[in-house]
């Protein structure tokens, strides 16, 4: 017998079960929202281990599931200030256990969560490696992390994302995840040998966004309405048109999107939170979300170093189910924090708010942005309107791209005995049509059901 203990929010799934016969139902979800529901696989007899369990397991039979965590909303009254001093120290505690004297490898953003975990680093005086890239005839996605490193003295690269870099590796980077999410958009499969040789350890700053921010909502939300929100959130653009096409092609009995509801609506009623319909949502998404979406590519950086969370390590969980959901609206904690630890990485602007920054983004209406708003506007329509702006642009256009992608989807005969080449050519026209944005999603999803076929005929992922 085996015991095994998952996370609040695992890096990565464990399985059980054998993989015998596909499950259908579960492949309409996935290609719906791009990530397996709860504890769904490509296969009936299989599943994965829930998060926040102790197991008892015999080869491939769970004996014992007990759940050690439940998510909850205790939220401790205190003052805000108290609030950014405890989170400072946790926060500094759970970087500086993880990392240690290691050489770490720090990807940087312009948004908040990798700038507190350069905050973080740079007071903990640790040897940091940073970089950021962007696609080939891109946007300057690098600028404001460029600067962040040099406010911290890190080493810093920046990397260009060559177009079509998918196809020469397309199999490697497809065993790497095991198809469980589109494998097509980590960026960083395109530089797996450079990120291998800058140091010893990545500290990836993977949801705090959601940790450290409300949901939107009111807190008083009706459940019905929590269920509907859910149900849109999920869901990929063009994501729903596959999943309904799939489900009547396969021939499954009912309707998929009823399926659907009543699947999120019963995990919704697992978690309870009465209290907080914000609490509610971000446990569904830490439950569901994060380690069967978010997670699953992370073992992209894994199969170069070790990673390492902050923002998925339990006490931070534990920390976030205390704190007033006032506090957490609005990232006002990571802000708070970086004011007080690095002023000066404090006044470089906040991406989504630019060209504000941590001290005035407050300023990002009307009529103090429209200056910027309408540079903007001449900026998409005269300077900028040909750069790549999404990932199916770099991967899907081109004729390269083309060619490689009909192999896959036409070629393979697997897939063809898998899923009706008619429906399939459906998807690829609407996407060549005026729409390809939304059936960028679709297309993708295709393709790694594509690969996870030829994979499991051939290899047995």
């Amino acid at each position: 017998m085996t015991q095994v203990k998952t996370e609040i929010i695992p890096s990565k799934q464990t399985f059980v079960g054998e993989t015998k016969s596909i499950d259908y139902k579960a492949i309409c979800v996935f290609a719906a929202t791009g990530f397996f529901l709860d504890q769904d696989t490509y296969f009936k007899e299989q599943r994965v281990l829930k998060p926040g369990f102790q197991y008892t397991l015999d080869k491939e039979t769970i004996l014992v599931e007990k759940n050690y965590f439940k998510w909850h909303y205790s939220p401790i009254e205190r003052p805000f200030e108290q609030v950014v001093k405890e989170f400072a120290t946790l926060f500094e505690t759970i970087v500086n256990e993880q990392v240690g004297d290691k050489k770490v490898i720090l990807p940087l953003s312009g948004g908040l969560d990798s700038r507190t975990q350069a905050a973080a680093l740079y007071h903990l005086k640790k040897d940091v490696r940073s970089y950021s890239y962007e696609f080939e005839n891109g946007l300057n996605e690098t600028y404001f992390a460029e600067k962040i490193a040099r406010v911290c003295q890190f080493p810093f690269e920046k990397w260009i994302i060559p177009k079509g870099y998918l196809w020469k590796d397309i199999e490697k980077i497809a065993r790497i995840n095991q198809c469980y999410t589109e494998f097509t958009h980590p960026r960083q499969a395109a530089v797996l040998d450079k990120l291998s040789a800058m140091g010893d350890i990545f500290c990836l700053g993977h949801w705090g966004d959601v940790l450290f921010d409300d949901m939107k909502v009111d807190d008083l939300l009706p459940f019905d309405e929590q269920v509907d929100l859910m149900a849109k959130k999920v869901l990929k653009k063009g994501g729903l048109i596959l999943g309904k096409k799939l489900w009547e092609s396969w021939g499954i009995e009912g309707d998929f999107e009823t399926y659907l509801k009543e699947r999120i609506c019963n995990l919704l009623k697992e978690i309870y939170i009465p209290e907080s319909a914000n609490a509610q949502i971000r446990a569904f998404k830490s439950l569901y979300w994060a380690p069967r979406w978010t997670s699953i590519n992370l073992s992209f950086f894994e199969s170069v170093k070790p990673i390492t969370l902050p923002y998925y390590d339990n006490r931070m969980c534990e920390f976030i189910c205390s704190v007033p959901e006032k506090y957490l609206a609005g990232r006002q904690i990571q802000i708070a924090y970086l004011k007080m630890r690095n002023p000066v990485l404090a006044k470089i602007a906040w991406q989504d708010h630019r060209p504000f920054n941590l001290y005035n983004y407050h300023f990002n209406k009307f009529p103090f942005n429209l200056p910027y708003r309408l540079f903007k506007k001449i900026d998409r329509e005269f300077i900028t309107k040909n750069k790549v702006v999404n990932n199916y642009e770099n991967q899907f256009l081109g004729d390269d791209n083309e060619r490689n992608l009909k192999y896959w989807l036409f070629q393979n005969k697997d897939f063809q005995n898998f899923i009706d080449p008619k429906l399939t050519l459906e998807m690829v026209d609407n996407f060549k049509g005026k729409e390809s944005l939304k059936y960028s999603h679709p297309i993708s999803t295709l393709l790694t059901l594509s690969l996870f076929m030829h994979l499991h005929n051939h290899e047995k992922v």
